[in-house]
């Protein structure tokens, strides 16, 4: 029997770990092509598609946020359930520097800095998620509810719009 071939990522090693269920997924990546494309890839419907989104408090201080893929986060809101007065895209220099990982590669797993994870509440209600395994064109498919057991820390929210 061969072993399946895919890319060993911090974030592969962090599942590995922390002995999580996953299958991965690889594609052909296209340069802001989005969830759109690679729900298209994988024929998978683009709310099953988890965004990584790194962003920036007023104080700079980063931050990730997972989003549906059909979906847009509304920082104002983040802010004010947060009690922040501002958040905002961080940059992709300033994302790479936190996490590690390229703008379209960006996994919430296995994260140079340890950054607070938000998770829209919706997310957890489906049972299978495709979310990024730490570079451009791979995914990985596993439970919903397993992002809450990776990182107890995460704090739901509701601020998809």
């Amino acid at each position: 029997m061969s072993k399946q071939k895919y890319p060993i990522t911090a974030a592969i090693r962090f599942l590995r770990q922390h002995a999580v269920a996953f299958h991965p997924h690889e594609y052909d990546y296209i340069e802001h092509g989005g969830t759109a494309h690679s729900a298209a890839a994988l024929g998978v419907a683009e709310h099953m598609v988890i965004k990584t989104i790194v962003l920036a408090n007023e104080h700079k201080q980063g931050l990730i946020v997972l989003m549906h893929g059909d979906k847009q986060v509304s920082t104002r809101q983040l802010a004010r359930t947060l009690g922040m007065k501002h958040i905002e895209p961080a940059s992709a220099e300033q994302a790479h520097k936190w996490t590690g990982y390229l703008l379209g590669g960006t996994s919430p797993f296995g994260t140079k800095t340890p950054l607070p994870v938000y998770v829209e509440e919706s997310i957890l209600a489906l049972p299978q998620i495709y979310i990024n395994g730490g570079k451009r064109g791979f995914l990985v498919s596993m439970a919903a509810v397993d992002l809450c057991c990776l990182n107890p820390q995460a704090v739901t929210v509701g601020v998809a719009s």
